[in-house]
C-alpha cells in the first residue's frame, strides 16, 4: 500500500501538463514527503467542467461499516464503565483517517466516485512502498527516471462532511484517493500486493479526465510495464531530490 509519495516539481509544471486552468494554491512549496491527510495539489474539474488544480486532504472517506464498528468499539468500552452512550451522535463523531488507496473499483462503496465529476489527477514525481521483500519495511522510493519527472495518479475526489481528528470536530472538505493495481517487477520486488495506478501519457490524462463511462476507463486500472520504474531512493521518509529550478 502506498501511503508516502513526493511532489518535488512546480506545481505550474503540473497543472500545465493536466491542462488546468487555475490553481487555488500556486505559492504551495515542493513536498519530499506526501503522507496520510496531508493536503496535495489535485487536478479536477471544476463546476463549469474546466480544469483547476486544488489542495485536496489525502484519504477519501471510509465505508460506513468501518466507522460503525469503530464506533460499536467504543460504544461498549463506554458502557463498560457504566456510561450511557448516544450512539447516533457517538457514530457521527467517529474519526475516519480515511482510505488512501483503492484496489475494489466493483465495491458499491467506491462506483459513486468512478464518475467523470468525480475523477482527478494527483501529480507525483516519486513514490514509496515499504520493503517487504527485503523483511525492514523502509521505505523504497520509486519514479520514472532518476530526474523524477512529473506523472499522475488516477485518481478519485470528492467534498466531505466527517470528523478526520478529534480536535478538529466535524468539517467539511476535499478528500482524494488514487487507484491501485497488482505490482509490476520492479515494485513487486519490494511489495507484490500491489501498486498505484499511474498515467504517464497525455492521451491517459485526457482519457481519464473525460465524460466517458467507468467501462471505458477500466483498462486503466493496470500496472506499468516491467522497466518503467527505476528506484531512486532506500530507507528516507521522504525524497530528497532537488530540481536545478522550482519553474
Amino acid at each position: 500500500m502506498c501511503n508516502l509519495y513526493s511532489m518535488t516539481r512546480a506545481r505550474t509544471e503540473a497543472a500545465r501538463l493536466g491542462r488546468a486552468l487555475s490553481d487555488r494554491n500556486n505559492n504551495q512549496p515542493p513536498m519530499p514527503g506526501v503522507y496520510p491527510d496531508y493536503p496535495a495539489p489535485v487536478i479536477l474539474k471544476s463546476d463549469d467542467g474546466a480544469r483547476e488544480m486544488r489542495d485536496l486532504r489525502w484519504g477519501m472517506p471510509s465505508p460506513r461499516k468501518v466507522l460503525f464498528d469503530a464506533a460499536s468499539r467504543r460504544a461498549g468500552a463506554l458502557r463498560a464503565k457504566g456510561q450511557t452512550v448516544d450512539f447516533p451522535a457517538l457514530l457521527r463523531m467517529e474519526p475516519d483517517k480515511g482510505v488512501t488507496n483503492i484496489r475494489n473499483t466493483a465495491s458499491p462503496h467506491w462506483r459513486p466516485w468512478l464518475g467523470p465529476g468525480n475523477r482527478c489527477l494527483d501529480s507525483f514525481t516519486a513514490f514509496s512502498e515499504p520493503d517487504q521483500g527485503g523483511g525492514s519495511l523502509q521505505p523504497v522510493w520509486f519514479a520514472l527516471g532518476e530526474a523524477r519527472p512529473l506523472a499522475f495518479f488516477a485518481g478519485v475526489w470528492t467534498h466531505w462532511t466527517c470528523v478526520r481528528k478529534i480536535k478538529e470536530g466535524e468539517i467539511s472538505c476535499g478528500l482524494f484517493g488514487f487507484l491501485t493495481t497488482e505490482s509490476n517487477a520492479e515494485v513487486g520486488a519490494v511489495h507484490a500486493k500491489a501498486m498505484p495506478v499511474i498515467l504517464t501519457e497525455a492521451a491517459e490524462w485526457d482519457l481519464w479526465m473525460s465524460d466517458a463511462p467507468w467501462t471505458e476507463l477500466a483498462g486503466l486500472q493496470r500496472p506499468l510495464p516491467d522497466g518503467a520504474l527505476t528506484v531512486v531512493g532506500r530507507g528516507g521518509r521522504t525524497d530528497e531530490f532537488t530540481p536545478l529550478d522550482w519553474g
